[in-house]
């Protein structure tokens, strides 16, 4: 089936009080997992390429095989730009065929960050491509974009509503304790801080970040208003753990598809996984 916005899976989701996987996607091999996984769990599904994927495999290959698993298969799926700070690139995914877009102005100046995410929204929803945005900081490395945590900055509440009202966009990142990367300590979500900004806007919020925090407190966002749960390292996780079994067991092993399969295989139990936890299953 074609691809479907983000704004559509949210709005679903924000209907039923679950929310929705965004996995991050590098090659093939991945994509072939997520997909898999969202068929097994009948799941709707975001798959997202961040600024380094696209560099990595190149901005074709990535709609190609989107595009491709998206034809074949009977869930919906999302394709999904992930922290676009440049505004070319992301009116280039518009232009190449992203069915959302995220703007990443949360480094800027609030007005700042709210002009361009403003321009992105207008050029995007002309032609029917959803939009994300952030305030706040996230602390971590996601690919080339670095945030030291004594320079990660909770989102303020009172930013929010004003925010969302000065660029319209269709959903929001926002900071309330997670990372990206792996986790050194088990992280404080700021449920209160969370809870303030559901009561501002009515917008879905979406938590980056988020592999590595429990489960019961991605739950507990959920039901505070969280639609959209970002995943990338998990799934790296995964993806390396079946190589190096491969490898270990069988050192001698040359071909591809028996190191990448059981990868694949690894990916695809991680993201059905989350699904379940998201509450996502059965609502493809």
């Amino acid at each position: 089936m074609p691809l479907v916005t983000g704004k559509e899976l949210l709005d679903q989701a924000q209907k039923g009080n679950y929310a929705i996987g965004a996995f991050n996607c590098n090659n093939m091999e991945i994509i072939q997992a997520i997909i898999a996984a969202a068929e097994a769990e009948n799941s709707p599904v975001i798959i997202q390429a961040s600024q380094g994927a696209i560099k990595y495999a190149g901005l074709d290959y990535i709609v190609g095989l989107v595009h491709s698993g998206a034809k074949n298969t009977r869930v919906p799926v999302c394709l999904h730009l992930d922290h676009g700070t440049d505004f070319q690139q992301v009116v280039q995914c518009i232009a190449k065929g992203f069915s959302a877009v995220m703007f990443d102005g949360s480094k800027l100046p609030l007005e700042e960050n709210i002009a361009i995410t403003k321009r992105i929204v207008e050029i995007a929803k002309a032609v029917g491509v959803s939009t994300e945005a952030e305030i706040g900081k996230i602390a971590g490395t996601e690919d080339d974009i670095t945030v030291d945590e004594k320079e990660a900055m909770l989102t303020d509440p009172a930013d929010v509503k004003y925010f969302v009202e000065q660029t319209g966009v269709d959903s929001l990142a926002v900071a309330i304790g997670t990372a990206h990367g792996q986790y050194k300590a088990e992280p404080k979500l700021d449920f209160d801080r969370l809870a303030q900004i559901q009561r501002l806007v009515n917008v879905p919020i979406v938590m980056h970040g988020s592999s590595g925090v429990l489960d019961r407190d991605v739950q507990k966002a959920i039901s505070l208003g969280v639609r959209k749960v970002n995943i990338d390292t998990n799934i790296r996780e995964a993806f390396v753990k079946g190589i190096k079994e491969v490898i270990t067991n069988n050192p001698q092993e040359i071909d591809p598809r028996k190191i990448l399969g059981p990868a694949r295989k690894a990916m695809t139990e991680i993201v059905r996984e989350k699904i379940r936890i998201f509450g996502s299953n059965g609502k493809a």
